[in-house]
């Protein structure tokens, strides 16, 4: 753990990890461009600053071979633009990337040289193959143990590619595109799926994925997803790592290409542009789904971009757990001690060993994450304490978390600050957890409870705390007799709330 609290100690100062500066992503793709200002180069980046305009580059291209005139006015204004704004940013690097419009266009080049020229550097040309890679990677870097099938949809081209951890299988581009399939399909749902299910045919990755999840990675894939949780009512309206049941992906794209989608809740939140491509991104959808008989979909808000940002990484940095990463951020930047941070994942780890609550890898990372974020609200008023944290990291830009996940670290860090009898907040974000996860977090919480109580929450003490005993006979929490001053009836009567969620006694005793 203090590998991780090292890597990023000078973030106390600057607010960025050391020595690193804002770095800038264009992407052009065939439906739109979108700029991409990052904090740093990191394993966890946090974004600066976001825009995209849709540009329709690829609108044309299926009609008539070239980018449009019109389409390249307004690409060149917003790539102006976006470059005055990198400036603006302090970004010393701009990493620039064109997809499937431009590289199939006939007046591509003239395209690219222009861009080049406005953007100061050089673009970078994908292939299909690389843009494939380039996704992967991007779910790579934002999910934990990925395993199943990367799927990129843009406007001009599908990338498919299997991923399992850190390996990936052979990238392969299908014209199935939202900008050109529609253009071939005449704007048909049905039609569309038809192409699809033809295209996908004997593709080795979605053989392989044979029921295994499938990453979904696109602008329209996402407005999807965003769509089925206006419709649902889902209580935590985080894109990334939202998963649906093949049944439910099923009927909902169903809906979305046989019913008007002006009766859809959200779809005024949905661009027009977006709008029309909405039936056969889901016929689409729905394909891939079938043919790989996929165990669910799992819809991603990283995707090529990131993907290439992390190429540029250490291989070191690449193996680091990007939540905990971003967890221990998190701890130096708004926790009274991140040292202390860390001691409680040790002094837990210990505690759960010893209470035979040892569980997976899985879970111990997301009980790190809960220790590390378990003082981030300490400066807000004390009567919301609980929420404020609960909030933080409901709706927190972190990766490599799904939303279970996410709501066990969100209800743990309420219990933490408001006591374990205080269920007033959301039910909704309880039902996200398992019966197991809310009483881990619940256990986790008084365990952080109690050990404020004899730290303030500030380094040193706690690695003198150690806990001994077993179940039958009880446990006890022992003090160096130079700490002993530091039990009390408040400390007592926290270790005993501990002892009743172990079904055991536990006291305080000095060695």
């Amino acid at each position: 753990m203090t590998d991780f609290l090292s890597d990023v100690r000078a973030i106390a100062e600057k607010g960025v990890p050391d020595g690193s500066e804002p770095v800038t992503v264009v992407d052009i793709g065939s439906n739109s461009i979108r700029l991409v200002i990052y904090e740093g180069l990191t394993r966890a980046p946090n974004i600066l600053f976001n825009e995209k305009i849709q540009a329709g580059l690829g609108i044309s291209v299926a009609e008539t071979g070239e980018l449009s005139p019109e389409a390249l006015d307004r690409a060149f204004a917003a790539l102006r633009r976006f470059k005055f704004l990198s400036n603006q940013a302090g970004a010393k690097k701009l990493f620039a990337l064109a997809t499937a419009a431009a590289r199939e266009a006939k007046n591509g080049d003239h395209f690219i040289a222009t861009a080049n020229e406005i953007l100061g550097t050089e673009i970078r040309l994908l292939s299909g193959k690389e843009e494939a890679h380039f996704a992967a990677m991007g779910v790579r870097a934002a999910f934990h143990k990925p395993n199943g099938v990367v799927g990129d949809m843009g406007g001009g081209s599908l990338e498919l590619l299997q991923i399992k951890k850190n390996d990936f299988g052979h990238g392969i581009t299908l014209p199935l595109g939202g900008l050109r399939l529609s253009h071939d399909a005449k704007g048909d749902p049905d039609k569309a799926a038809k192409i699809a299910k033809k295209s996908l045919k004997d593709v080795k990755a979605i053989e392989k994925g044979q029921g295994k999840d499938f990453f979904a990675v696109g602008g329209t894939w996402r407005n999807i997803a965003k769509l089925y949780m206006a419709e649902t009512d889902y209580p935590l309206h985080i894109i990334h790592d939202f998963r649906m049941s093949q049944k439910d992906v099923l009927k909902f794209c169903d809906r979305l290409q046989t019913k008007p989608l002006y009766e859809l809740r959200g779809i005024d939140d949905v661009s027009t542009s977006r709008r029309a491509l909405l039936p056969i991104g889901a016929a689409v959808l729905a394909s891939v789904v079938k043919a790989m008989d996929a165990s669910s979909v799992r819809f991603s808000a990283y995707g090529v971009r990131e993907g290439v940002l992390s190429s540029f990484l250490e291989a070191d940095l690449l193996l680091h757990d990007p939540l905990v990463t971003a967890a221990v951020l998190f701890a130096v930047l708004r926790s009274r001690s991140a040292d202390h941070a860390v001691e409680l994942c040790n002094w837990t780890d210990q505690a759960f060993e010893l209470f035979n609550k040892v569980n997976d890898s899985d879970q111990a990372r997301l009980r790190w994450a809960a220790c590390l974020l378990a003082d981030i609200a300490w400066r807000a008023h004390p009567d919301y304490r609980g929420r404020q944290s609960m909030n933080i990291i409901s709706h927190g830009d972190f990766v490599g978390l799904d939303h279970a996940g996410r709501a066990f670290l969100a209800v743990t860090a309420y219990y933490r600050n408001e006591g374990l009898s205080d269920n007033s907040f959301s039910t909704s974000l309880l039902a996200l957890c398992t019966k197991e996860q809310v009483e881990e977090a619940r256990l986790l919480a008084a365990l952080l409870r109690l050990a404020t109580l004899f730290t303030a929450s500030m380094p040193t003490i706690l690695k003198e705390l150690r806990f001994t005993g077993d179940s039958s006979s009880g446990y006890q929490l022992m003090l160096p007799r130079g700490l002993a001053d530091l039990n009390g009836e408040r400390p007592q009567r926290r270790a005993k709330r501990v002892g009743q969620l172990l079904d055991a006694d536990l006291t305080i005793d000095t060695v």
